[in-house]
């Protein structure tokens, strides 16, 4: 390793709870590849709803609120005492967050390989157990249960790291990880494939406008839905239609926009109160999957729909291997586009987070990591 500093610039989280508790530093040392890992240089840094949750603390059980409303900004007063991460393992303190990476390896520890010196990376965030890669309960997320990238400088084991070689910039590829991942990964979970139709709720956000795009790789149709002043931009994407966020009857908006009594998928990352019309609109046979729940995680769920329709529901949270590299495949094939909704510096972070919070944005917040401090 040459010309690395002892220091860097970095915003830490120092606990559960309100914006106080990121804290931007300028004297963090910098870390040290252990064996198998390397070095990143980090140029930008995107932002997910992982990164307010975990702050926090909105993965307790006792939390019943969505991650917009107020609690999302000052945490969750109603925990009854420290809540873990994503998977229920305890987080320590001060820990970088921060899962989107887009950077340079500038330097490899033992074992390393050789051939990543010098290359423009992206990261896949889910660490897995070398031993057991399939092995979901032993999958860590970057950025959660280790330090990530809201620092100009990070480590990762050697294996996650994947050279890309493409015009977009760090900040346009800082959009990718998460919110492609995850969409990607709810499509494979639910099988979509040439001609299924998947309404899309919350379309206009980073995982929504994602799957918009990937739905679509596939040949399938997508409908989404969102906001009317966001209505343009997210027909800009290619859906079939845009359906209003919150309809009265959400059937009869579908059938009215599409001429279609119902939908083979809901790919949803919001749930709340519309959760249970999402679950109507599928036909028999039809699928759900779910990656989030912006809106409420608590929602009214009638057995009966379920069974006698012949549904299938499926959680997609932790990634298999390989798919992360079919998405960088896909980046530098042109198949997806980056979609920016915002730039900000590294020391103001939690402005960031509340402009996050503000859901006025279409598509990914950026943390321009390399640029130089205000």
């Amino acid at each position: 390793m040459t010309d690395i500093p002892k220091t860097m610039r970095a915003t830490m989280l120092t606990g559960h709870g309100g914006l106080d508790k990121l804290a931007y530093r300028e004297a963090v040392k910098v870390p040290a590849p252990a064996p198998g890992e390397v070095l990143i240089r980090v140029g930008a840094c995107g932002m997910n709803n992982t990164d307010i949750n975990t702050r926090t603390g909105w993965y307790a059980k006792e939390v019943r609120q969505g991650t917009t409303a107020e609690g999302g900004r000052e945490g969750f007063s109603e925990l009854s005492s420290e809540s873990g991460s994503w998977g229920g393992s305890s987080l320590t303190f001060p820990r970088i967050q921060g899962a989107d990476v887009a950077g340079e390896v500038v330097g490899l520890g033992e074992g390393a390989d050789t051939a990543l010196m010098g290359r423009r990376v992206l990261i896949d965030t889910w660490l897995r157990d070398p031993d057991a890669p399939r092995d979901m309960s032993r999958a860590r997320y970057f950025g959660s249960e280790t330090d990530g990238g809201y620092a100009e400088y990070t480590v990762a084991p050697a294996t996650n790291v994947y050279p890309v070689e493409s015009p977009l910039t760090d900040i346009e590829l800082a959009t990718f990880a998460t919110s492609y991942i995850t969409a990607e990964n709810m499509l494979v979970r639910a099988e979509v494939g040439t001609g299924d139709v998947v309404l899309i709720p919350g379309a206009s956000g980073g995982v929504g406008s994602a799957l918009i795009q990937l739905a679509r790789r596939r040949g399938a149709v997508a409908i989404a839905m969102c906001g009317d002043d966001k209505a343009e931009q997210v027909k800009a994407l290619g859906p079939e239609a845009v359906l209003p966020r919150s309809p009265k009857d959400l059937r009869a908006s579908l059938k009215a926009a599409t001429g279609r009594e119902d939908v083979d998928v809901v790919a949803d990352v919001v749930g709340g109160p519309l959760w249970g019309q999402m679950i109507e609109a599928l036909a028999r046979g039809g699928r759900y999957t779910c990656a989030g729940a912006i809106a409420g995680p608590i929602v009214e769920f009638d057995l009966r729909t379920f069974y006698l329709n012949d549904l299938t529901f499926t959680g997609a949270t932790v990634v298999a291997p390989g798919l992360f590299a079919n998405l960088v495949s896909y980046i530098e094939q042109g198949d997806i586009r980056p979609l920016v909704a915002g730039i900000w510096p590294l020391h103001e972070l939690a402005a960031a987070q509340e402009a996050f919070l503000a859901k006025s944005h279409i598509g990914n917040i950026v943390i321009d990591v390399a640029g130089k401090p205000g």
